[in-house]
């Protein structure tokens, strides 16, 4: 058993923690809404601060929802630096948010410094692979250390690989989540012309699940689309926050990413629809109203 510090208890959070229980550790948690109740009757014990979560851990989760929070929690007042400072060292940090990979350096940088250790470990899956504990891990970080924490993050994951050195696990997650909205685009773009040319887009779905066009995401979010069941999920607006990243990282490093800036545009339009909740398999709604014509419209014809 291990003490094991976790910071951030959102919808992916509060299971991973029930994970981490599960395995036999002792956890010490912070959230700025507050420990829920039932993760204290469960054994959690609750810290008034990121510093007392330092303070206990000897190693430290964060799961937060952008790069300002991590910022904030590691550097800010009472936060993780400031109970690191009085540890006798050995401790390792372990952001699994997606946040961005050039911050991400920094803060290795800056925590290291310190006496610490760190990792970037973001996951893929969503809220039912945390529930799951099925979460795919991208980490980057010394290897020695990833081989330290590698059976506290096999709790949470079941995809774990270490890309590289710190950043690199931020930068597996940017280009995963550029890949998976053009990727929704283009599941859109096509079913729309289906269903618009008169064909039924659920047997085309079928036959192209067959082909090289078959996809994880044509099988999932290609028959959400159908449904119209855009419940998320994983929200719209989390994954322009992604989609940012990606951006504003190319901006720094000079390259082009126009389909990724095309895709954030269009997660706009779902916006201007009301769609910021909506599961990011709703982008198909962005392209049916460029159409005006939606999928399940009778096409009229001409």
């Amino acid at each position: 058993m291990s003490k094991i510090g976790f910071i951030g208890l959102g919808v992916m959070g509060k299971p991973m923690v029930r994970h981490l229980l599960d395995g036999g550790h002792a956890v010490f948690a912070h959230s700025r809404s507050g420990v829920p109740q039932d993760l204290q009757d469960a054994g959690v014990k609750a810290c008034a601060s990121a510093e007392d979560v330092a303070k206990q851990s000897e190693t430290i989760i964060l799961m937060l929802p952008d790069t300002p929070d991590v910022e904030k929690v590691l550097f800010g007042e009472r936060g993780v630096a400031d109970g690191l400072a009085d540890t006798a060292g050995g401790v390792t940090v372990i952001d699994m948010s997606s946040i961005s990979p050039i911050a991400t350096r920094e803060f290795a940088r800056c925590i290291e410094a310190i006496g610490a250790d760190y990792i970037d470990a973001p996951v893929s899956g969503g809220e039912v692979g945390a529930r799951a504990g099925t979460l795919s891990i991208m980490a980057g970080g010394k290897q020695e250390v990833f081989d330290r924490v590698l059976p506290i993050l096999q709790l949470m994951g079941k995809n774990i690989t270490r890309v590289g050195a710190a950043g690199d696990g931020q930068v597996a997650k940017v280009a995963n989540q550029v890949i998976v909205a053009l990727t929704i685009e283009a599941v859109s773009e096509a079913l729309v012309l289906a269903a618009r040319a008169g064909a039924d887009p659920a047997r085309v779905r079928e036959a192209l699940m067959g082909g090289f066009a078959s996809s994880r995401i044509l099988e999932v979010h290609g028959e959400r689309m159908i449904r119209r069941t855009f419940d998320p999920g994983f929200r719209i607006a989390l994954h322009q926050k992604d989609l940012e990243l990606a951006l504003s990282t190319a901006r720094e490093l000079g390259v082009g990413l126009p389909n990724t800036a095309s895709c954030q545009q269009l997660f706009n339009v779902c916006n201007g629809l009301g769609g910021a909740a909506w599961d990011h398999s709703g982008l198909v709604r962005a392209i049916e109203h460029l159409s005006s014509f939606a999928i399940g419209d009778t096409p009229s014809a001409g």
